[in-house]
């Protein structure tokens, strides 16, 4: 195989979210048999279960209508919309944002770690990654050939940090080291940094001239009223620092694919130019959509956040319930990351096993590390009975594959 082949080959894409037409022929069971209950794809979220914020239809209809001078913005996206987003993240985040120097609009924030990482991240360049992380985060780094540099995170022995190791991170530094990339809550374990955890980093970040890039997808799910610090707001921030955010999961509007990063001028040019060979700029009907963004009708979060964390709740009493199953309490976003015991089978295989018997779809833990042969990840934005029945099937299946 040559060496593009290969390149493409690690990419992957069977237990990404959104490949609903690998469970197709699920309808029955290996025995022939009608499934035990609904068909629940786990690798993303229902945005039936948790429709799109109300009205955001009207302005992507707005827009339409609006023609060519909306169809065709500028490539970092049109000026009202990135003034009227880049003034509601800086009230949100804590630290002002330069419309026309700072930010730039793109298709889904998957666009925004695309051309951000395309920007930052050159043949053998050193990237430290956070094991658990987005699964994305390492794949684009091997695409765009930097070398990864794993920095464990420990959250399943902590319950007041995520649980990042700053030596490590230090150490990593020293070695060269240009650039840090994290989720923040973390995908795929739900657990949030704490301030300590922040600072160190921005501040090891400056020692070093190291890059921050920082996916901030979840921080508007926030559960328990868990203190959330958002690493742009530090007063001794580091200077090269990018913030990627976007209203597709909370706010269910991911098929507007509608994404922002924020930051570093000289990241956002970057970021404009390989765009505007990509993907030349963020749908532009939909960029119009971006208005019902942090401006949803009275109480649509908080319901929002509620609903979600209920489902939480019941989903890690279920799997706290069966001996030897571990799993820390998501503290922000959609996810948990459940710990098996032993089992007979890979936990790829396991995964594959689930999805023709129950219908359920997975996704393995090794894509978040390769050393989590015993974790899976959910994402549960989904309808709660739904959600815990399907749950329930996996862990009947678990215990038929337990190691005896």
């Amino acid at each position: 195989m040559d060496l593009l082949s290969e390149k493409f080959k690690r990419l992957g894409i069977d237990n990404a979210p959104g490949q609903e037409v690998l469970q197709k022929d699920v309808a029955l069971d290996l025995r022939g048999e009608p499934l035990p209950g609904p068909a629940v794809n786990f690798s993303h979220g229902d945005v039936d279960a948790h429709i799109p914020t109300p009205g955001s239809l009207d302005l992507f209809v707005e827009g339409f209508k609006k023609g060519g001078c909306v169809a065709y913005t500028e490539y970092r996206g049109g000026k009202g919309e990135r003034d009227d987003v880049a003034a509601k993240l800086a009230a949100f985040t804590g630290a002002p944002i330069d419309p026309d120097n700072e930010i730039i609009i793109t298709p889904g924030t998957q666009g925004a770690l695309f051309l951000a990482l395309g920007c930052l991240v050159g043949r053998g360049d050193k990237v430290a990654i956070v094991e658990p992380d987005y699964f994305d985060n390492r794949k684009l780094v091997e695409f765009f050939e930097g070398e990864l540099v794993p920095v464990k995170l420990d959250y399943l022995s902590q319950n007041t940090c995520a649980g990042v190791n700053l030596d490590a991170l230090e150490e990593s530094f020293k070695e060269g080291v240009k650039l840090f990339l994290f989720s923040n809550p973390n995908n795929p374990t739900g657990v949030i940094y704490s301030r300590k955890e922040i600072e160190g980093i921005a501040s090891l970040a400056k020692k070093y001239n190291v890059t921050l890039l920082v996916d901030q997808l979840y921080s508007r799910q926030i559960f328990d009223n868990h203190p959330y610090t958002h690493l742009r707001a530090l007063k001794d921030r580091p200077d090269n620092m990018l913030t990627i955010m976007g209203p597709s999961k909370t706010e269910s509007l991911s098929g507007f694919r509608l994404g922002t990063a924020f930051g570093s001028k000289w990241i956002i040019d970057r970021m404009e130019k390989l765009q505007a060979i990509v993907t030349l700029r963020a749908p532009g009907y939909s960029q119009y959509v971006l208005k019902c963004w942090f401006n949803e009708p009275e109480g649509f979060m908080a319901k929002r956040v509620a609903e979600h964390q209920r489902i939480r709740d019941d989903l890690v009493a279920l799997v706290r319930s069966h001996e030897g199953c571990a799993v820390r309490t998501t503290e922000g976003g959609s996810y948990i990351f459940p710990q098996l015991p032993p089992m007979d089978v890979s936990i790829s295989d396991f995964a594959k096993i689930v999805r023709k018997l129950t219908g359920v779809v997975i996704t393995p833990g090794t894509e978040f590390g390769p050393q989590f042969t015993r974790n899976f990840r959910v994402n549960f934005s989904q309808d709660h009975d739904n959600a815990i029945n399907a749950i329930d099937r996996v862990l009947q299946i678990m215990e038929r594959y337990r190691s005896k």
